[in-house]
């Protein structure tokens, strides 16, 4: 598992992204995938969660990831989230790609392989949230509805927040078509600081279209840290869904208050 500079120095939580390595599972799911949804065989990752909690200290219960569909649903994991049944649970976690928690000892996750995974502190009003921006969910701005929801909801001031993207594919690899270009310009972003043009093909720059997102809504730059770690690059350190096709593992990138 790997942590991020910017949020080392808050004692006050956990963080991480996991690698492809220290689990059980095999094949393209080799060897610690995290994501009970995408066809591994339910005893490994079911295992790899275990060994996870227990590298945190909590119960599996209290690693919550959600059913993720590319979209902007965010939820809060809160006191009455626990009461309900395992069904009820599923169903409040479906179609779901942000998690925001005050609750300590609850670990919230988002599972990517190439998308980007973006960890959120706000460290006056204790509140933590994941966000997982693929290129639709980055389009959509679930960065920045996240961050509206941690100031609408939970009185954070945005200059208070600190963000991370974590490993994802980079702009030096991620070619993409004119269509999902002009999306992003319709959806108004700055392309000049987020599409490159090379031996005319067009490459797209998430890591720059998620901080774009967060910075209009008042996150300090210096509050944002862009890992700049490549998952279709170092594919043999973290899953790349590019890579080894839809059908492999992922990584888990998480938060928790201890």
């Amino acid at each position: 598992m790997i942590t991020y500079h910017l949020l080392n120095k808050y004692n006050e939580i956990a963080h991480f992204c996991t690698t492809r390595q220290g689990g059980i599972s095999v094949g393209n799911y080799a060897s610690f995938n995290l994501s009970p949804f995408s066809g591994d065989d339910p005893e490994h990752f079911t295992q790899n969660q275990q060994i996870l909690c227990d590298k945190l200290g909590i119960d599996s219960e209290k690693l919550i990831i959600p059913f993720q569909t590319h979209g902007t649903e965010i939820r809060e994991i809160d006191e009455a989230f626990f009461q309900l049944s395992t069904h009820e649970k599923a169903e409040y976690l479906y179609g779901v790609d942000a998690l925001i928690t005050q609750l300590p000892k609850v670990c919230i996750g988002v599972t990517t392989a190439d998308c980007v995974p973006i960890l959120f502190f706000e460290p006056i009003q204790k509140v933590i949230a994941v966000a997982h921006a693929g290129w639709r969910g980055t389009c959509a701005r679930i960065a920045e509805k996240t961050v509206n929801i941690l100031i609408d909801k939970f009185n954070c001031n945005p200059s208070d927040i600190r963000m991370v993207i974590g490993p994802s594919i980079s702009a030096n690899v991620y070619e993409v078509g004119k269509e999902l270009v002009e999306d992003f310009e319709n959806a108004g972003f700055d392309l000049s600081e987020i599409v490159e043009i090379r031996n005319n093909a067009y490459f797209l720059n998430l890591w720059k279209a998620n901080q774009q997102l967060v910075e209009k809504v008042g996150i300090l730059s210096e509050h944002i840290e862009i890992v700049g770690i490549c998952t279709f690059t170092e594919y043999e350190r973290f899953f790349s869904a590019r890579r080894l096709g839809i059908k492999s593992g992922r990584m888990l990138s998480g938060i928790m208050i201890r």
